[in-house]
Formats: C-alpha cells, structure tokens, sequence
C-alpha cells in the first residue's frame, strides 16, 4: 500500500507537468447576464426537485442558477481560506518529511489559484462573495485530533466540491465559463483529494486508538456536525433574495426538510461517508 511520504513526489511531479497561471488561464467576458444562461447544472441547485423550483419559470430557474453559483464558488473559496493556512502551519515540522514539504507547496500554490479564480468570476460578474457564516468555537484537543480535525474538514470542501465540479465540467447546457471552471478545479482537486485521503488515513491510524471512548465520541459528534454545517451553507437565503425569490428563510428551511433534496445530499456525501467508516473515523452514517 503506498504511504502519503511514496505518494507525494508523484504527486509533485504530477503539478509541475499541468501548472497553470491563474491570470491568463481563462477568458473572462466584460459582463454576465444572469438569466440568460445556466451557470448551475439544474439538478444541483439548492431546490431542484421541490415545488419551489418547479413553480419558476425557465428564466427565473436560471437566474437563481447564476446566484447559486456565486455561492457555491463563494463556499469553496471560503474552504480554501483556511486549508491553505493550516498547510503553511505543517510545512517544515519536525515530523514532517522534506517530500511531503515539498508537495505542500504545490498544493498551497494551487489552492491560492484556486481563490484567485473564484474570487475572480463572483466579484467581476455579481459583485460579491457570499460570506462565510461557520462559526469556530475555541476546544481543547485530544492527542493528535487537532491534525485529524484539519484534514477531515479539508476533505469535506474538497470532496462536496469536486462532486459539483464533477458533474458541471462536462456539462454543456452550462455557460461554457463555468464549465471551463469546474474542470481547472477538478483537475487539481484529483491530486489533492488523493493526498488528503492517504495523509488522513495515517494520521487516524496513529492517533484515534489511543483515544479515550469519550474523546472519540467527542470527536464523532464534531465531524457528523461539521459535515452537516457544510451542507446548510448550500441554501442560502441571501442567494434566493438576489434571485428574487421572496421569503428565503422558509425557503431554506423547506429544502432542508424536503425528501427529494435530503436524498441528494445523502448521494452526494456517500463516497466521503463511505470513507470516514472505513477509517473508523465514524461509526454510523449521518442523518442528512
């Protein structure tokens, strides 16, 4: 089995062979009109499947899919914030081998693009960010939990957000912009998703047996909330108010009740559900 010290020069190799500038990589139109275009793969945004949805008309449908987008470029971008400070953080530990080092700074560099080219597409085209509106309360750590925590939250922007980049970089009903996106990202996202998963993998098998019943249940509480946090930031009510829908706390409140879009969350989770069983970082499956 290859460990993250054998797997990170190929993965270094790997990013020198598809760098890319983040300043010239794309072609940015002067203007955006949101409700001329798909920016969302419909069966994506916050209320497919819901009468909500159904009762828009196909020019409302992709207004709300261009909001949608910001927000969910807006959720990535603010996931990235703090990966790349955390990376930075164990860049040159004692316990941190010259390899990995050396591929935390293509990954660092990455996610820095990765920012620029959000931050890019949302304030040129909508004049925002969506903010962030997690909040972190200070806690005590148990013996190695803090590093587990990181890359378990790591994981979770990545692998929600390769899931929507997965399904809209082929896609071509959507703006050709978008697309174009969701493939750069994806592209990098491989490499750092494969990382993530081997680095988290051993960091849990170091630490997580030595544990105390109380601090593993501490911790499984923590992570079942964090991924279901992570899924609230998908409905947004400002999104629905700036797509002019009216009443967007109730609207967020039905769509996070609503089996149809309980269920794709339930799908879109399932291949990181799956591996947090399998490296016991849970116990059972979360209620979504």
């Amino acid at each position: 089995m290859t460990s993250a010290l054998e797997l990170a020069p190929r993965l270094t190799k790997a990013s020198r062979q598809k760098s890319w500038d983040a300043h010239t990589a794309f072609d940015w139109p002067a203007s955006l009109e949101p409700d001329s275009d798909w920016y969302m793969s419909p069966e994506l945004i916050s209320i497919y499947g819901t009468e909500a949805f159904d009762a828009l008309s196909e020019t409302e449908q992709k207004r709300l899919s261009f909001y949608e987008i910001v927000n969910f470029f807006s959720f990535v971008l603010y996931g990235e914030r703090p990966l790349i400070s955390g990376l930075m953080n164990r860049m040159y530990r004692k316990n941190t081998d010259g390899p990995i080092t050396e591929y935390l700074h293509h990954f660092v560099d990455e996610e820095n693009k990765h920012m620029i080219m959000f931050g890019e597409f949302c304030n040129r085209y909508a004049g925002k960010i969506y903010p962030e509106k997690k909040l972190v309360f200070p806690r005590e750590y148990a013996v190695g939990e803090e590093d587990v925590a990181f890359f378990c939250k790591v994981l979770i922007v990545e692998e929600l957000g390769d899931f929507y980049n997965l399904k809209m970089m082929s896609d071509r009903t959507i703006a050709p912009l978008v697309a174009k996106i969701n493939k750069v990202h994806h592209v990098d996202e491989a490499r750092h998703l494969a990382f993530g998963r081997k680095i988290l993998q051993e960091l849990a098998e170091q630490h997580c047996a030595s544990w105390t019943e109380e601090e593993t249940t501490r911790f499984q509480a923590w992570l079942v909330n964090y991924l279901v946090s992570s899924w609230g930031d998908f409905y947004n009510p400002a999104v629905y108010k700036d797509a002019g829908i009216s009443d967007g706390y109730k609207l967020r409140k039905m769509a996070l009740a609503n089996e149809t879009c309980v269920a794709f969350r339930t799908e879109a989770s399932s291949k990181l559900v799956d591996y947090f069983l399998e490296t016991e970082l849970l116990n059972e499956r979360p209620q979504f």
